[in-house]
């Protein structure tokens, strides 16, 4: 009688599979990663308008309890920061309304190189100034020795209400810090939109790559993406648009004077 061993036999990959196996997962890591990257920045832009409409609803709370009145003007106020408690800005009088200051920190704001000389260990704005969103200046209350910017304190009154808006619905009350457009690949010079200029006076960071939230007066919030359509925004009551000329203005338009 014959017997048989049973021999075990190895498998193992050549170095050419192996290659090829290599080469697959790069070329599926080239596909999917920028589809990867797309849907976190969607989901970014999603949350960053829905900050934006519940800023805009608590706007419009604050209104009816203040006789059509817009809140009171703050912008960029260091001294003392937004952690502080006697800090003033925009957004602590809509707190009352919102419940939240974390609707007011945009997921995109990874801060500005001025921050590191305005407010020292701040990364962000929301943790600077209190706020990722600029209120636009033309479209809120002025209130004489009480409404401040850059820690300078106005010296005259302006009240605002929304009834004296022209166009309410084309009316930008609120849009997030950066736009792409405001680098100096797009502005040069930084003449149109003063950020992205030569230091101490350089602000520009990229926020996020297409565009930015804006809201407007009628509570509304879009993703805005370029100058153009930002251009067209309205910026005051009598319904001047950002873009529109302005030869009193540092920037030529109306941005210039009420952004």
């Amino acid at each position: 009688m014959h017997t048989t061993k049973n021999s075990k036999r190895t498998f193992a990959f050549t170095l050419i599979e192996l290659l090829v196996v290599i080469a697959i997962i790069a070329i599926l890591a080239a596909i999917l990663f920028p589809v990867f990257a797309q849907a976190k920045a969607a989901a970014k832009n999603t949350a960053c308008v829905s900050n934006g409409r519940q800023i805009g609803l608590a706007v419009k709370l604050y209104l009816t309890d203040n006789d059509d009145t817009m809140p009171i003007f703050y912008a960029y106020n260091s001294l003392p920061p937004a952690k502080d408690p006697s800090h003033k800005g925009t957004e602590k009088l809509l707190l009352s309304y919102s419940k939240n200051k974390d609707i007011f920190r945009s997921p995109w704001d990874n801060g500005g190189p001025f921050l590191a000389s305005d407010v020292p260990g701040a990364q962000t704005y929301w943790e600077a100034y209190g706020t990722s969103y600029r209120f636009t200046s033309c479209l809120y209350t002025i209130a004489n020795g009480e409404s401040s910017q850059n820690n300078n304190v106005y010296n005259f009154d302006r009240p605002v209400s929304e009834t004296a808006m022209a166009l309410p619905s084309e009316s930008r009350v609120l849009r997030i810090e950066m736009f792409p457009f405001f680098s100096k690949d797009q502005d040069k010079d930084c003449k149109r939109y003063g950020y992205d200029c030569q230091p101490p006076y350089n602000y520009y960071r990229q926020w996020a790559p297409t565009g930015g939230t804006v809201i407007f007066a009628d509570s509304h919030a879009k993703f805005t993406t370029g100058s153009g359509i930002f251009d067209k925004q309205v910026v005051d009551i009598e319904g001047h648009r950002s873009g529109d000329v302005n030869p009193d203005s540092w920037s030529g338009t109306w941005y210039g004077v009420c952004d």
